[in-house]
């Protein structure tokens, strides 16, 4: 009887692993389209495909960390004011980690400044901007996310571009 208990323990250990690292892949999968498809610019009406009705955004400024409500269309728009302000711009996946629900994500952002962005005046120059995001993943969509952007180094271009250095 004991061997039999074993055994059907070992399947039972097997199986939940199995399932488990399905679910990093599947998690690791969903961010990766999302950053493919939506995010890089190139087709973010699809952002409903990989995003839950309601994505909590932890925002984390040193000086003001903020909690924005993302939704699939306010997230779509906010892609589209990336590429008003960057123009059609280049976007790299530079690390994809995924752990059980949570995926790190960072990434190179490179365009020209198109628009005017934080009260300097459009110059048409080179920006680049630099992100880290971690993003949990729920029944087959992101639920939240944690980001940090590199806010010193893009400040420093701009001023850069304005001829303010």
């Amino acid at each position: 009887m004991n061997k039999i208990r074993f055994i059907v323990l070992l399947f039972v250990m097997l199986v939940n692993h199995y399932a488990m690292s399905q679910q990093k892949n599947s998690a690791k999968e969903v961010v990766s389209m999302f950053l493919q498809d939506v995010r890089s610019g190139r087709q973010p009406q699809k952002a409903f495909l990989y995003m839950a009705d309601t994505v909590l955004a932890y925002q984390l400024n040193a000086e003001d960390p903020v909690t924005v409500i993302r939704t699939p269309e306010n997230y779509t728009l906010h892609i589209q004011s990336f590429l008003e302000m960057f123009g059609d711009f280049e976007f790299t996946v530079t690390e994809l980690i995924a752990e059980g629900d949570k995926v790190y994500a960072r990434w190179i952002q490179k365009g020209k400044q198109q628009t005017e962005i934080d009260g300097y005046k459009a110059t048409g120059k080179p920006l680049t901007e630099i992100t880290s995001v971690v993003y949990r993943v729920s029944n087959g969509k992101i639920v939240e996310y944690w980001l940090q952007t590199d806010r010193y180094g893009f400040e420093q271009q701009l001023k850069a571009n304005a001829g303010q250095q």
